[in-house]
């Protein structure tokens, strides 16, 4: 008999009981936090063992809601935005952009070779420089189809978009809300050291463009090869690839939609980068997106508004995994066992090579990644402690804080990440299906990182 690996909810809510049990066994700290230019800064010698708080069976309940309620900013954008792409794909503009891509891939070597490298670049320095995340959500329900129509499959689909965003992420030479925050904090120079993070970059981003080519045309060749074979057989039935071949080019309305869509994307980059939007300001902006797509495509106030409706109502079951996953961090919070696990992990860091310890301190920032993936948070819990920890053992700050930043390697696979399942509920993908295909990236992630963490003591970074 075949086991099958429980889905989605099963798995997180295991997860939620298992922290829930974990608050009875390990016991509450707190460090104390300052306010310094206005962040609340934690003082690495103030730990202190606190009363502990377990959390039982109403807790356990009670997490998942919580969880909703602080998650409510990405809940709200992932359903926003699910019905603004709903209202585009009514238009039929980007089933268009897709047939003529596909069919420009079957024409051009040229083509064939440049979408994945292209694409994934593109989303890899998104997250490098404004700190694409969230945004990158709402592209899987692009790439997944142009896949397909490509002969690739739905895992291609979300790895150019989510696994780009994710690994420039983590490997950022310019982003505001790790490497800014983590250097501020560590008293470094902002955006200092840029040189030998741009070539990080480089190098996870050619690494993450490589694996995936290899795939593709793995997958390419013998489609039964992809873990998610059945659901494309299904999902391209539905795309009905006939069409591709009978298109016979865009529509004058399919442009004009297509270009809105494109200067929405530039002018939700420059507020980023320039105005500091957020989840708020960048779900506006797709509002009035849909908006004006619907005034272009002449869609009536009422077809406007039922297709709305279900590109929302489609993502209820993204929204209610995000909060589930949310209310793991709750979980802990509130049970107060969060910075004793960080007290504890602390002193594994040190070591009798600087190399080594910087490949240590990368490890524990992995493991603490699984509990806390928000850059900024995590930064501003972490290297309050990292970076004072860094002069201890022979380590440059600058090194400390790429140590942090590669921790966040581990995002893509992590069921905690709200993101993470959210984007593979969005794509109908178990967790453990798309963990499984990760493993091999990760370890090549986890190789290039320990790799790249000595040469900061080679050449003396600073």
């Amino acid at each position: 008999m075949k086991l099958r690996m429980p889905n989605t909810f099963v798995l997180l809510f295991a997860l939620l009981a298992l922290i829930a049990l974990a608050t009875w066994l390990v016991p509450g700290g707190q460090y104390e936090t300052t306010l310094v230019n206005g962040k609340k800064l934690v003082d690495p010698n103030s730990f202190r063992y606190i009363d502990a708080k377990p959390q039982g069976p109403v807790a356990l309940l009670i997490a998942p809601i919580k969880g909703f309620v602080e998650a409510g900013l990405i809940i709200g954008f992932v359903l926003l935005v699910g019905g603004v792409f709903n209202v585009l794909h009514k238009t039929q503009a980007i089933d268009a952009l897709i047939k003529s891509v596909a069919k420009a891939h079957t024409r051009s070597a040229l083509v064939r070779r440049a979408v994945i490298p292209v694409f994934v670049t593109l989303f890899s320095l998104g997250g490098a420089t404004f700190g694409m995340a969230e945004e990158a959500i709402p592209f899987v329900l692009i790439f997944i189809p142009l896949a397909l129509a490509l002969k690739y499959d739905s895992v291609v689909g979300v790895a150019i978009p989510f696994v780009g965003s994710q690994v420039g992420f983590a490997t950022a030479f310019l982003n505001p809300f790790n490497v800014g925050v983590a250097q501020g904090i560590a008293g470094v120079p902002l955006f200092s050291g840029i040189g030998f993070r741009f070539v990080c970059w480089l190098i996870f981003t050619a690494l993450t463009i490589a694996f995936l080519l290899w795939y593709a045309a793995r997958v390419k060749r013998d489609p039964t090869l992809s873990p998610t074979y059945a659901l494309d057989e299904q999902r391209r039935r539905e795309l009905n690839l006939a069409e591709f071949e009978a298109f016979a080019g865009m529509s004058g309305t399919h442009k004009a939609v297509l270009l809105l869509f494109a200067g929405a994307l530039g002018l939700m980059i420059v507020g980023v980068v320039q105005f500091g939007w957020y989840i708020e300001e960048i779900a506006a902006l797709f509002l009035v997106l849909g908006i004006l797509v619907g005034l272009v495509a002449r869609l009536s106030a009422d077809d406007w508004v039922a297709a709305f409706l279900q590109g929302a109502r489609d993502l209820v079951s993204t929204a209610l995994v995000i909060a589930l996953a949310k209310g793991t961090v709750v979980l802990m919070r509130d049970a107060h066992i969060v910075d004793t696990m960080l007290h504890a992990l602390a002193p594994l860091v040190q070591s009798s090579s600087p190399v080594f310890s910087a490949q240590k301190m990368f490890l524990i920032q992995s493991v603490i990644n699984f509990f806390i993936h928000s850059g900024t948070g995590q930064a501003a819990l972490t290297m309050p402690i990292m970076g004072p920890l860094a002069d201890l053992v022979g380590i440059s700050r600058q090194t400390a804080i790429l140590a942090f930043q590669f921790g966040e390697l581990t995002t893509p696979m992590i069921p905690t990440s709200g993101i993470t399942v959210g984007v593979l509920a969005l794509a109908g993908i178990p967790w453990a299906t798309w963990a499984r295909w990760m493993l091999k990236l990760q370890a090549i992630y986890l190789v290039a990182a320990l790799a790249l963490l000595a040469v900061p003591h080679l050449i003396a970074w600073q």
